[in-house]
């Protein structure tokens, strides 16, 4: 069952784990990059989330880790919750070859870090809280064998690159460098040339099979857009859903409303403590809630099983945020739904989407929808069209130039983007 595991060089520590894991075969990242990584070479993996990427790099760390010689391995990522994932997949392939592990990142005391730091064979965390051990000396990274950059265009993105230079900057130069990233833009490869050793470059698929990826949209009008939500919500049969805003208000205006309408619905932004970012998604892995509504900070690097619909509420300003949404659905051979609800200001991002990427969306028909009563911040009213169905803005499909862009109408306190 495990045989083409057991090819690639792995452990018979971790071919346990992975046959008690019921995983039978590797998937593309892993059957290239765990040879080089157990080989020791330096490699650039071009591989979305969901491909099965933290063995690809875990299984050479755990292998090649001696316990109790300090930090050997640090593996940076852009987000907490990311990192908190990562640990958990080291803690599993390393179930019957234990190795210690400190998790380190902000929003959380740092004495138990500090605690952690000096048993830890392997960190996992994110930039700015990493510099902080180090400038409090906390941190020893001169033993440093590998390193890991984890959703590297993600750190970019974020504004973490010169935190990223430092870093590596305090790790040995003679280390093995292993970089994953969606996309490779220029401030990524001019890093590479910096930092890695005739790295070899693995580009595989993302496990998001787009023949089993859905995706529509509707025009709707910006006073029908919350009902138009809540009736998709009743219509569709759906496993577990994202619902994706541009903005935490915006994403704390929906989820109120439809807990306030029934549904069972969590919030996820970065303007929650970590603890209780924490206990989302732990309760969203565990299905006690089918609904998670969320900003940007939820869109990469999460593998959450289950989920059958992603809605954008709002158009993403990046059209690669878009896919990196959409990618949180149709995984591993399973059907998924990608559903836009475009008003006017919606449609000048949604036209760039679809001018830089390649993607079949279907216009949808607007429905009729029911009068839903919604608040906010105290005011409430009555929130849907009066007569049952709306113009059509726009003229054909995406494929055909798709919907045209606007900026005028809408609710002004929804229109600034925000990164959180």
């Amino acid at each position: 069952m495990i045989d083409k595991f057991k090819e690639l060089g792995i452990s018979d520590a971790i071919l346990q784990t992975i046959q008690e894991m019921g995983f039978t075969a590797p998937t593309d990242v892993q059957s290239q990059a765990i040879p080089l990584a157990l080989d020791g070479k330096d490699v650039i993996a071009g591989s979305a989330t969901g491909s099965g990427k933290t063995l690809a790099f875990a299984a050479g760390i755990i292998q090649k880790t001696e316990r109790g010689k300090g930090i050997q391995a640090l593996v940076m990522t852009p987000t907490r919750e990311l990192a908190e994932q990562i640990k958990k997949e080291f803690e599993k392939f390393s179930k019957h070859d234990p190795i210690n592990i400190a998790l380190i990142f902000g929003g959380v005391s740092i004495t138990p870090q500090m605690e952690a730091l000096t048993m830890s064979e392997v960190v996992v965390g994110t930039p700015g809280r990493i510099l902080d051990h180090i400038s409090r000396r906390t941190m020893d990274l001169s033993k440093v064998k590998t390193l890991v950059l984890d959703e590297a265009d993600r750190m970019l993105d974020m504004g973490f690159i010169d935190d990223v230079k430092q870093i590596i900057s305090q790790c040995p130069k003679q280390r093995q460098t292993l970089l994953f990233s969606a996309t490779i833009p220029l401030d990524i490869e001019r890093l590479i040339e910096r930092i890695m050793n005739q790295p070899i470059k693995v580009s595989v698929d993302s496990m998001v099979d787009p023949t089993m990826l859905h995706q529509v949209y509707y025009d709707v009008d910006d006073k029908v857009k919350f009902a138009l939500l809540v009736h998709l919500l009743k219509s569709e049969k759906t496993g577990l859903a994202m619902i994706f805003c541009n903005t935490k208000s915006n994403t704390d205006f929906v989820v109120n409303n439809l807990k306030a309408l029934g549904f069972k619905a969590l919030a996820l932004h970065g303007g929650f403590t970590q603890d209780k970012r924490s206990k989302t998604m732990d309760q969203f892995h565990n299905q006690d809630f089918e609904l998670l509504v969320c900003t940007d900070v939820a869109a990469r690097g999460l593998d959450i099983k289950g989920v059958t619909h992603v809605y954008n509420y709002d158009i993403p300003k990046e059209s690669k945020q878009y896919i990196h949404r959409i990618g949180r659905t149709a995984r591993a051979g399973e059907n998924g739904l990608a559903i836009n609800l475009l008003t006017q200001r919606d449609h000048d991002n949604f036209s760039r989407v679809l001018r830089d990427y390649d993607v079949l969306v279907k216009k949808m028909q607007m429905p009729q929808v029911e009068r839903v009563r919604i608040a906010w911040k105290g005011f409430s009213s009555d929130f849907s069209q009066e007569e049952g169905r709306l113009p059509m803005r726009g003229r054909g499909g995406p494929r055909h130039g798709g919907p045209r862009g606007h900026h005028s109408g809408g609710p002004r306190r929804d229109n600034r983007q925000r990164r959180d």
